[in-house]
């Protein structure tokens, strides 16, 4: 169900090749590369920041993905998953592994970028801006349950538009009609909450069709926001148990996936920290070498 306003399930996804990235010709030099995924290496609020900066000028449709471990394990085992990913504006770090290993490799400065902490903060920085936003997400009445609690949590009444996506494939929608209404509506930012890989797919073919600053995946945070999934506690979340906190609370649903990606993530950031441990020696003692041969 489309509600307009005016202006003020799957886990192996085949890729369409049809699909084009989002104009993205910017070098961005606040990344570091996670298992062949760049992941942001600053806090929620330099996002935060870099977003509301997009949205004062022209509409490109950027994507945004909020990126945890179930996504970067898939994109190494989906090779198009992962060129996807990598023609996103920003892939944001939610969870703490991915943190972890962008700080082994040197982002000292790198946090997480929880994406309902993206969320909450993008609706109290922009509240009493110009910037309008479109909810899509969720199952029947959470985003317009979203839209009520955004003026009363964060004080934002910018929302200018709701959908509620049937559950289909990714190449199912009518993206041309559900674009129209996000045009239709003014919004400048679009935030999709389905969940990975298929809001990224389904941000990208948007995005073909859109008139926005930007189409921002942030998985679960609408469930979140509006209470009807309970969320780890702040410790479990800081020391990278949200996982553990989530198959607790959701056993029958999260159980296979869990212990499909917990492993997988540790085996591919061993493998993939050996690597960049051992170029780094070997291209530290090749420069010291030819240094050493330049005095003599």
């Amino acid at each position: 169900m489309i509600e307009k306003k005016g202006k003020n399930g799957a886990t192996d996804i085949p890729m369409d090749p049809r699909i084009k990235a989002p104009p993205n010709n910017e070098a961005d030099e606040t990344a570091v590369d996670v298992l062949g995924i760049p992941l942001y290496t600053r806090a929620v609020s330099g996002a935060v920041n870099r977003i509301l900066r997009g949205c004062t000028g022209p509409r490109r449709n950027f994507c945004v993905s909020a990126t945890g471990a179930h996504g970067i394990v898939h994109s190494r085992r989906n090779p198009d998953f992962a060129k996807l990913l990598r023609s996103f504006h920003m892939n944001l770090p939610d969870g703490m592994p991915g943190v972890w290993i962008g700080r082994l490799k040197g982002a000292r400065r790198m946090e997480r970028c929880y994406g309902p902490d993206l969320f909450s903060q993008m609706m109290t920085a922009s509240a009493k801006s110009d910037v309008t936003h479109f909810l899509c997400g969720g199952t029947d009445g959470v985003a317009a349950e979203l839209e009520r609690r955004c003026v009363e949590k964060f004080g934002n009444a910018n929302i200018c538009g709701t959908w509620t996506p049937p559950f289909l494939n990714a190449g199912d929608y009518d993206y041309e009609r559900i674009a129209r209404t996000i045009n239709d509506s003014g919004a400048g930012i679009v935030w999709i909450g389905i969940s990975t890989p298929k809001q990224e797919e389904f941000a990208a073919r948007l995005a073909e069709h859109t008139d926005v600053h930007f189409l921002v995946t942030v998985g679960a945070a609408f469930d979140f926001h509006i209470g009807s999934v309970r969320q780890a506690p702040l410790w479990m979340q800081k020391r990278g148990l949200e996982w553990l906190f989530r198959l607790y609370v959701e056993p029958r649903r999260l159980w296979r996936r869990y212990l499909e990606i917990v492993p997988l993530f540790i085996c591919y950031s061993a493998v993939d920290l050996f690597r960049h441990n051992f170029l780094t020696r070997f291209l530290n003692s090749v420069l010291r070498r030819r240094k050493s041969s330049t005095k003599n």
